[in-house]
């Protein structure tokens, strides 16, 4: 089959590499966001997120006349669709989060008004099981000309698959190259349409499976991790209480030949391990009590170091009595969710100092090496500064987030909480 236009919806941290990744190869790729801001970065050859060698890609992509963005759909022979599944609110902390498919559902909608008979749309967003196929009916709802693989099934004049991104922030575009990739087609012409798509870069073997299966493998990937997280954090909760080093227990524990227990830290962050438990929890509520506890596990973590700095606080105070709780200050080494990236999402690293900003207002200072500036509301009372500032001035010093700058330069100090084991290293 011949894709000659490749369109990819939503340009962040996985579409705009998926975007390069085919533009490298020669494709015409026209990306899709909403953003002007992202759209005009793009085309200036300029990149709006950290992502080693995306700059040069896209800036070599975007120079070839291979690459251009826009905020509105045009025709193509394939689109990708990697827009965000965030959470609606939650009434309580004990709710389970449901999903938001509005984002997909608007992508969907705007891709219908251009699809034309033949064409390919490829889900990539991570979803709750059964998402591909509400999908196809958003599209169907649109465009009663066309058929579908839900009422037509390989006859179809539309192809829909299903497949889900497995990338590490940092190395996405190696992995997109070199990792296998589980793909869900409607149908077996369906698959195999996809197949032929993402062998356009993809070195690593495509795997065939139907739309239902490939939704649950991603659910299911970081679920595992999550759960593997969950045990790691809860060890350094207990080895606290016990005054056991959890970071030397752990080293120990792994020299066994079939361990391999995880690395704890201030909770899980990211748009996937944080994220894709619940859609299998909210599916499945009365069946899956072990993925459930892992998040809870995990997300009640920033409120245990929270209460960490409240001690180191009160330590502070008792030595060091002429100064009041209004002069304490704290200083907040990393934003991110994740070492060396710039990636905020769900980050538990953020949610905490966002939190003693809240208590501890203009007494909190950050240092993300990774950020350019801060796109969230921090009400005015989290400052982002140098790494010397920070270190300078800070009273009590929170590593949050391992960065390799960090790791270079950070030395231990008094009242400190580490929260990733850097100086126990």
């Amino acid at each position: 089959m011949d894709f000659n236009i490749i369109s990819v919806i939503g340009l962040g941290y996985i579409g705009l590499p998926t975007a390069a990744m085919f533009a490298s190869k020669r494709k015409n790729v026209i990306g899709v966001d909403v953003s002007q801001h992202v759209v005009d970065t793009i085309n200036a050859g300029e990149i709006h997120i950290v992502e080693p060698e995306l700059d040069v890609m896209v800036n070599k992509a975007v120079d070839e006349g291979f690459l251009k963005a826009t905020t509105a759909p045009e025709q193509a022979d394939v689109f990708l669709i990697a827009v965000p599944t965030p959470f609606l609110p939650v009434e309580t902390e004990y709710s389970i989060p449901k999903p938001d498919l509005s984002y997909i559902k608007a992508a969907a909608k705007s891709v219908a008004k251009v699809l034309k008979r033949g064409d390919v749309v490829i889900l990539e967003s991570t979803s709750p099981v059964g998402a591909t196929e509400e999908m196809a009916i958003w599209l169907a709802e649109e465009r009663e000309d066309l058929t579908f693989p839900q009422t037509h099934g390989s006859q179809s004049d539309i192809r829909i698959a299903y497949c889900p991104e497995r990338v590490l922030p940092g190395n996405v575009i190696n992995e997109l190259i070199k990792n296998d990739r589980v793909i869900g087609g409607m149908t077996e012409s369906c698959s195999k349409a996809a197949i032929e798509v993402y062998s356009v870069f993809v070195e690593g073997d495509c795997i065939a499976t139907n739309t239902r299966t490939a939704e649950m493998t991603k659910l299911t990937e970081n679920a595992s991790r999550d759960v593997s997280i969950a045990l790691a954090n809860e060890l350094s909760i207990i080895c606290d209480e016990h005054d056991i080093d959890v970071w030397e227990l752990i080293r120990l524990a792994n020299r066994h030949p079939r361990v391999n227990i995880l690395q704890p830290g201030p909770g899980v962050g990211g748009h996937c391990i944080a994220v894709d438990p619940w859609f299998i929890v909210g599916k499945s509520p009365e069946k899956s009590s072990l993925i459930t506890c892992a998040r809870r596990v995990n997300d009640h973590k920033p409120i245990y170091v929270l209460n960490k700095i409240e001690e180191q606080v009160a330590y502070f105070l008792d030595r060091n009595p002429q100064k009041s709780i209004n002069d304490v200050k704290i200083s907040c080494f990393g934003l991110s969710f994740k070492p060396d990236i710039d990636d905020l999402r769900e980050s538990p690293a953020l949610k905490i100092a966002l939190e003693l900003a809240r208590r501890y207002p203009g007494q909190i200072t950050a240092v993300e090496p990774n950020l350019k500036n801060l796109e969230y509301d921090l009400g005015g009372h989290l400052r982002l500064a140098s790494y010397s500032e920070c270190y300078d001035t800070g009273d009590i010093k929170v590593l949050l987030v391992g960065h390799s700058e960090f790791k270079k330069h950070l030395k231990p100090a008094h009242s400190f909480v580490d929260c990733v084991g850097l100086w126990s290293e």
